[in-house]
C-alpha cells in the first residue's frame, strides 16, 4: 500500500528528518492512514540517535487542509478518544500531553513546521504543536472548526492564546476565516516567513545548524523545560532547571562544549 508521508534525509550529516505528508492532490487532508504513519514516523525518529531535528511540510501547494472530508463525513463521534490514540507518551508521563497529538512535544527533539502553504483545522494543530513555525508567503491559515460546526479541538483553544494572544485567539476560533501569510506573521502565528522558493531551504539551513552545532542534550533537555513551564510556577521552573543544570554539568556535551570553545573548532556532539 503506498505511504502517505514521505520521510527524507537532509544537512551535512544527514541528522536531519524532512517528514512530508504526502496527498498533494488533496492539499495533504489528513487521513486515519496518514495520522497512524505520521505519529509512526516521529516515534521511530525519537528513537534514531543519527535525527537531531525534525522538519515537517506538505508536498504540492499545500502544508495540510485538515481532515479530510471524505472521511470526516463518517467519521464515528468515538474516534476523537479512541484509545490506538491515545496510548501513553514519554514527557515524564506529563498528564498534561497524555493526549492525541502529545508526541510532538514528547518527541526530545525540535519539531520544525515548514508551512508552505493551506494550514487548516489539523493542518494548524499539527503547526501549533510544533516548537517553531516557519511560513512561506503563500501560506494561509484558518481554525475552520466553527464553518464544519464543530469546536476547538485537541487543545487549540489553550494553545492558541499562548501563541497569538487572547483577542486574535478568539478572533481565529470565531471566525474560522483565513489568514494571509502576512498577518499570520504580524500576531505571532508563525516566526519567520520566507519566498516560497526560499522556505524549504531556509529552513533546512537553520535545522542543519541546531543539528552541526548544538547539543543534542541540551536541546532535548530545554524543549522538555518550554512544554512543561506553562504549568509550573516560578519556583518549581527554578527547581527543575537546577536540577537539570547539574546533570548538564557532568555530561559529555558539556565537556565538548567547552573545548570546542577553548580550541575554537567545530562542535562533536554526541547527545550524552
Amino acid at each position: 500500500m503506498a505511504t502517505q508521508i514521505e520521510l527524507t534525509r537532509a544537512g551535512e550529516g544527514k541528522h536531519v528528518a524532512v517528514l512530508t505528508l504526502n496527498r498533494p492532490e488533496r492539499l495533504n487532508a489528513l487521513t486515519r492512514v496518514m495520522e497512524g504513519e505520521l505519529r509512526q514516523a516521529i516515534e521511530d525518529l525519537d528513537r534514531d540517535d543519527t535525527v537531531r531535528v525534525v522538519v515537517l511540510t506538505g508536498a504540492g501547494r499545500g502544508f495540510c487542509a485538515g481532515m479530510d472530508i471524505e472521511e470526516l463525513e463518517v467519521l464515528p463521534p468515538g474516534d476523537i478518544r479512541a484509545a490506538q490514540w491515545m496510548r501513553p507518551f514519554d514527557m515524564n508521563r506529563r498528564a498534561d500531553y497524555q493526549t492525541r497529538y502529545g508526541y510532538f512535544p514528547a518527541m526530545r527533539k525540535p519539531i520544525i513546521a515548514a508551512i508552505n502553504g493551506p494550514a487548516a483545522g489539523l493542518g494548524l494543530v499539527f503547526a501549533l504543536y510544533s516548537d517553531m513555525r516557519f511560513a512561506s508567503e503563500q501560506a494561509s491559515f484558518s481554525t475552520a472548526f466553527a464553518r464544519r460546526g464543530l469546536i476547538a479541538e485537541h487543545g487549540i483553544a489553550w494553545m492558541l492564546p499562548r501563541v497569538v494572544g487572547p483577542g486574535h485567539a478568539a478572533d481565529l476560533l470565531y471566525s474560522a476565516r483565513k489568514v494571509p501569510a502576512a498577518e499570520a506573521l504580524r500576531i505571532g502565528l508563525v516566526d519567520r516567513l520566507y519566498d516560497p522558493e526560499r522556505l524549504l531551504p531556509e529552513t533546512l539551513a537553520y535545522a542543519d545548524d541546531l543539528a552541526r552545532n548544538v547539543s543534542p542534550r541540551s536541546i532535548g533537555v530545554i524543549k522538555q523545560q518550554l512544554w512543561a513551564v506553562p504549568f509550573q510556577d516560578l519556583a518549581e521552573a527554578t527547581r527543575v532547571a537546577n536540577e537539570a543544570m547539574y546533570a548538564s554539568i557532568q555530561s559529555e556535551d558539556f565537556k565538548e562544549g567547552v573545548a570546542h570553545f577553548i580550541e575554537r573548532r567545530p562542535a562533536r556532539f554526541t547527545g550524552n
